[in-house]
């Protein structure tokens, strides 16, 4: 008998399998939350490759349950499978880890640790996943039936406890610890397979307390042999036999009629699954497009806190512990005091509904974050700004291109990029700049698809003309961009936070570097010949790119702040309505969806229907690959394409619902009961009918 818990009814185990599931989502969810990022900054893979490796590993993490229930249930059993694939999961972890530290080879060293971390990841989370939950309702006594359930509401919220923490903490570790130069990746990666580690250990730990069910066979396997016996029978005999009503029933001569009734109840859920993944092509576009659309928005809240981009996705976890007892205990009775009838199948299509509106919220977001964005110049074309440091208004022109018909003021930001047309590639041209009646040309280079900044300045009574290549794209965790341009004679040093600029004399320009976002009143600089007051550069902020033009004004040093690339100027806030949306969608799709292929399934096909379950899962994520790598749209017209495929998907399946008939499980345990008692009966006049046989041929 198992030892129970303080004197109840439930066993002690299961504090071991919670414990074991906390520590393993948060190591998934911890990782999983850092991806995108990691290949996009670290990898320096485009956006677009960066969302479909993202959504590979996702489809793949759901691929692998069926290999994890082959295993168990026919072959090691639940606790070996869990152990075994646990191992596998760690090693992936370590891998993945390592392959985050950048003095480890060179990037496709990098590129290769990760690929076979994240396989093996894969591997061990797919595997073990269908196994812990059910292994925990295994402890349970057969009696036992309201704790077994409150076992599950514990084990669900343990899986969110760990996804919310894990994506609040890991995304810390990764943009505030600094290691190896830069975001410490190794760190934020370890500390998953760290928890991966206690997860496995703490399982092991409660060996000796744990029932344990011996492997009876896989019914999958079964079912798909069943299936494959009656399409290959049909096919060889439909033409000698009479037709059958349906035709799994060309199964009879191999398999029993109760297994044939159990698999067509299983297969007519199954074909209202066909829509759903379009459902989780959606919903797993946060850890890739929705984080990525956070690198372009303020994330200040207040002056002294500001959130990580890939911390966002906590919001999901979140919403999801205050959702559930919401809508059970408030909105589902008081739209049944409406008497509007609630079925599982209008709450699945009303989730569509909302994780659609989801989709057309974060595009009127995106909308208005691009307006921030300056796009790349196409083939045979560059970008180009103009910089005036000469004292007075100055009219600039190019031949053949009247790009700047205004003119200049002094130390005027530019307000935008102008696209001037090349040639060829890289492109010689002759640059005309006027200024108080005077005229001079400047031969410069420019290359296609670069942005450059054409900085006017004077020395002495001349006029000069000098290129410098900008950098226009924003940074990935929102830090802004900072350079120097110095006019001064003697070089400075400059100090922003823990980052150190070199600024050369002579009208050079400094390196491109990140710092933090906040205000900058005072920053110390340093120079040989004289004192240096300290420079304030006002406020840096996300995802800005400035470039500073150091000079002296009444015989004081200052720093002219010039905004190359707009600063964020939609706050992060906005994206809270479409994670409010599409959380309220999986609230009603997700859990009411698991609940009707619970109550739709024979008991023993339970395992049968929650495989098909996480394969819509898995192929939703192949679509968002498909779409990713293959549409080649603008964000916001992808997010449209997406919603708009949801709502058609969504008027599919509820057309296909108003066909489907609702099981009773009491109706169909009678059924199975019946059916077990008519294979009995026909067992029996099967055996008499030998007897019958057997004593005939005695008598002759």
């Amino acid at each position: 008998m198992s030892k129970k818990l303080c004197g109840t009814n439930y066993p002690l185990s299961i504090c071991f399998i919670v414990v074991n599931e906390f520590c393993e989502r948060f190591s998934y969810y911890g990782m999983k939350a850092l991806l995108t990022l990691y290949f996009v900054t670290y990898l320096k893979w485009d956006k677009d490759l960066s969302t479909a490796i993202y959504h590979a590993f996702s489809s793949l993490c759901y691929f692998t349950p069926i290999l994890g229930a082959l295993i168990a249930d026919s072959w090691l059993g639940k606790f070996k499978t869990i152990i075994y694939l646990s191992i596998v999961y760690v090693i992936g972890h370590v891998v993945k880890s390592v392959g985050a530290i950048p003095t480890v080879g060179n990037t496709d060293v990098h590129i290769a640790l990760s690929m076979v971390g994240l396989i093996l990841i894969a591997i061990g989370t797919g595997g073990i996943k269908p196994c812990v939950a059910a292994f925990g309702g295994d402890q349970f006594d057969e009696e036992h039936v309201s704790e077994r359930q409150k076992f599950f509401s514990i084990f669900y919220m343990s899986i969110n406890a760990g996804s919310l923490l894990s994506t609040l903490i890991t995304p810390v570790l990764r943009g505030d610890v600094q290691c190896f130069g830069g975001d410490c990746y190794a760190l934020a990666f370890g500390v998953p397979a760290a928890l991966m580690i206690v997860a496995l250990v703490v399982f092991i730990a409660g060996s000796s307390l744990y029932k344990r069910n011996p492997p009876q066979g896989n019914i999958l396997l079964q079912v798909c042999k069943c299936i494959g016996f009656a399409i290959k029978n049909r096919w060889r005999n439909s033409k000698q036999e009479p037709k059958r009503k349906h035709w799994l029933d060309w199964a009879e001569e191999k398999y029993s009629k109760r297994l044939i009734q159990e698999i067509k109840m299983v297969l007519r859920v199954l074909i209202l699954y066909i829509p759903l993944p379009m459902f989780w092509a959606l919903f797993d576009q946060q850890g890739s497009r929705w984080t990525l659309q956070a690198t372009r928005m303020n994330m200040a809240f207040g002056d002294s806190f500001n959130i990580k981009p890939d911390q966002m996705q906590m919001l999901n976890a979140l919403l999801i512990l205050l959702f559930v007892p919401i809508f059970d205990l408030i909105i589902y009775p008081l739209v049944g005091l409406c008497k509007i009838k609630i079925t599982p199948l209008r709450k699945m299509a009303t989730g569509m509904i909302f994780a659609a509106l989801a989709f057309v919220a974060a595009t009127l977001v995106e909308i208005n974050v691009v307006k921030t964005v300056v796009d790349p110049a196409p083939a045979g074309k560059c970008l180009l700004q103009v910089v005036n440091l000469v004292q007075g208004d100055i009219s600039v022109k190019i031949p053949n291109n009247e790009i700047f018909p205004d003119t200049f003021a002094y130390l005027q930001d530019p307000p935008k990029y102008e696209m001037l047309e090349l040639e060829t590639s890289r492109t010689d041209l002759n640059i005309e700049v006027s200024f108080s009646g005077s005229k001079v040309v400047c031969q410069e280079t420019f290359e296609e698809q670069k942005a450059h900044s054409l900085i006017i300045y004077k020395v002495d009574t001349l006029l000069q003309c000098m290129v410098v290549e900008d950098n226009i794209q924003k940074n990935t965790d929102g830090k802004p961009f900072v350079r120097f341009f110095s006019t001064l004679q003697e070089a400075m040093n400059i100090t922003i936070g823990e980052v150190n600029f070199y600024a050369p004399p002579g009208y050079r320009m400094s390196s491109n570097d990140t710092v933090d976002r906040r205000e900058y009143p005072s920053v110390p600089c340093d120079l040989q010949s004289e004192d240096c007051p300290d420079l304030n550069l006002g406020l840096l902020d996300f995802g800005a790119s400035y470039t500073f033009i150091l000079m002296k004004e009444s015989g004081k040093i200052v720093a002219e702040k010039m905004e190359d690339v707009k600063a964020n100027s939609v706050h992060i806030a906005w994206q809270v309505p479409q994670y409010v949306l599409l959380t309220a969608g999986e609230v009603m799709f997700s859990i009411t969806g698991l609940e009707f292929s619970y109550s739709q399934a024979p008991s023993n096909m339970k395992s049968v229907l929650q495989a098909g379950w996480l394969l819509t899962v898995a192929f939703g994520n192949v679509i968002v690959l498909i779409v990713a790598e293959g549409a080649g749209l603008e964000q916001w017209k992808e997010f449209v394409l997406f919603a708009g495929l949801l709502l058609g998907v969504c008027i599919i399946f509820s057309i296909m619902s108003i066909f489907y008939k609702y099981v009773d499980p009491e109706g169909m345990d009678k059924i199975n009961l019946e059916d077990s008692k008519e294979e009995d009966e026909t067992d029996e006049k099967k055996i008499s009918m030998k007897l019958n046989k057997s004593a005939k041929s005695t008598r002759m």
